[in-house]
């Protein structure tokens, strides 16, 4: 399997949406994510929107797409972006099939060039549910470094949790 990364466009950010809408309350809690802070499509397309209206250098969001065969499997994006310094990022495979099939280490490798060169970054950070088995691996077999576990909330979508965080830096 060989998949292309690129900037997500903006007329892409259904895909997000509807992964996330479409998710069960299971596979939700894996990824560590409270289902009564996911916004509503409405609100969700008009906030990706303004996002994609933004300059780069002032977007609080950046996200890039996962193609196989043309054809979308998942995606990547970047949040707490402190430009010219440091971002952290989350990954998510689409496609329930391709989990835990490689495609997650390919795709995560080509985002992390693709966030570094756009972001202009010198760290990038992720930090997967600690107990969700298949990122923790995808981001040792991508080249992160694990740095610690710990309890936070680590996004607007996310519950109180344990953690993994990992860097890789340039």
């Amino acid at each position: 399997m060989d998949c292309v990364v690129r900037e997500m466009a903006a007329d892409e950010a259904d895909v997000v949406i509807d992964y996330f809408h479409s998710a069960t309350p299971e596979h939700l809690e894996m990824l560590g994510v409270d289902p009564t802070r996911i916004p509503s499509k409405s609100v969700w397309a008009e906030a990706f929107r303004q996002l994609f209206e933004m300059p780069i250098e002032r977007r609080p969001g950046f996200l890039v797409t996962w193609l196989d065969d043309g054809r979308v499997v998942g995606f990547s994006s970047c949040d707490k972006i402190v430009f010219g310094e440091q971002a952290f990022m989350h990954l998510h495979v689409t496609v329930p099939d391709l989990r835990q099939r490689g495609i997650g280490v390919q795709c995560v490798a080509r985002s992390v060039d693709i966030y570094f060169d756009r972001l202009k970054l010198k760290r990038l950070f992720c930090e997967p549910n600690a107990f969700n088995v298949g990122p923790n691996r995808t981001l040792q077999k991508a080249g992160f470094t694990y740095v610690k576990t710990h309890m936070t909330v680590p996004g607007p979508l996310n519950f109180h949790q344990a953690v993994t965080r990992w860097v890789i830096a340039r």
